[in-house]
């Protein structure tokens, strides 16, 4: 009798793990399919963001939703993107499962040396071209082992590539909307304002922010945080509150260069950071710059990465490395 209980104790359990064993578990792909869906809310945005086609995403979220025998999208609401309450739950589960799937190739990498293999560094435009040439030198020379691939965009679709596991770590701008990240800052980027030669502000050796409000401006366009930066610089001033009103008298420029030939044409004063003119910017324009005074007048360099994430100590390592970049002060 003894015998028999403890017999029936062990097997229940073991069949248990065995039948659970034998549930059909989704691929990766499969996870990251939803969970681009899920983010995104947008079938062509969500495949593009994979890399597959729009055909090729849906037949993948049908094969789950079979395989899984659940319904995960409410399809009565016609284009429109839903799930259900299920859907909802899976995909937060998928997110879960998926990063931690990813860190098993990623602990052992990092186990046997720091900064080994492929690492993906997301960049803002505003920072890239002036930062990527030294951070790569520096890293070939440090960790030579280190196969660093670059993406350059607007912070918002950085973070959302983030999150969606297509980058491991960001190169951004702070302040920044980066709730959901682990954040390290490098150094401060002071802002400089930018005129032609000949501008009335030309003869100050410092502009007060005060100043700005009687002036044109050139900025970025939307959906770059420095021009988020810039209009809260502007609101410090006098009358400023209704900065975005004043659309007749603000140029917009795609980048930092486009910000420069407008400038130097006339149509406006700009506000640039100072890691853009000590690389060489204005070389060879009839631009002029003046440091800003009268309220605080910079941006934080700075890396976001997924938190805890299992290279953690490699981010780490990178940012005391690319601290050493940093500029000297201005006198």
């Amino acid at each position: 009798m003894i015998q028999s209980i403890k017999r029936a104790t062990f097997d229940e359990p073991t069949s248990a793990i065995w039948e659970t064993s034998m549930l059909p578990l989704p691929s990766a792909q499969q996870l990251r399919y939803l969970i681009a869906l899920s983010e995104l809310r947008h079938f062509g945005r969500a495949a593009a963001a994979c890399a597959v086609t729009q055909s090729t995403l849906s037949a993948g979220i049908m094969a789950l939703e079979r395989q899984l025998d659940a319904t995960l999208l409410d399809r009565t609401v016609g284009k429109k993107v839903v799930f259900t309450p299920l859907g909802h739950e899976i995909a937060l589960k998928a997110r879960q499962a998926l990063a931690a799937l990813e860190s098993v190739p990623q602990l052992a990498a990092a186990a046997r040396t720091p900064l080994t293999g492929p690492m993906r560094l997301g960049i803002i435009p505003t920072i890239g071209p002036f930062l990527i040439p030294q951070t790569v030198t520096i890293l070939r020379e440090h960790f030579p082992r280190l196969l660093l691939s670059i993406t350059e965009d607007t912070t918002e679709h950085l973070l959302e590539k983030l999150a969606l596991g297509q980058l491991d770590i960001l190169a951004l701008a702070m302040p920044c909307l980066c709730d959901g990240t682990e954040t390290h800052p490098l150094w401060q980027d002071p802002f400089r304002v930018i005129m032609p030669e000949g501008h009335p502000l030309a003869s100050m050796s410092t502009v007060p922010v005060s100043r700005l409000s009687s002036h044109g401006m050139v900025m970025m366009e939307d959906g770059h945080c420095l021009r988020e930066q810039t209009l809260a610089i502007c609101r410090q001033g006098p009358n400023r509150a209704g900065t975005e009103g004043e659309s007749e008298t603000t140029f917009t420029a795609m980048s930092l260069h486009s910000m420069a030939e407008m400038v130097e044409l006339g149509l406006g004063i700009a506000i640039m950071p100072a890691l853009a003119i000590d690389g060489g910017i204005l070389r060879g324009r009839r631009i002029l710059s003046r440091p800003l005074t009268g309220g605080p007048a910079w941006r934080t360099l700075g890396l976001a990465w997924r938190p805890r994430s299992p290279r953690a100590a490699d981010f780490q390592t990178l940012s005391a490395t690319l601290a050493t970049l940093r500029p000297p002060e201005s006198p």
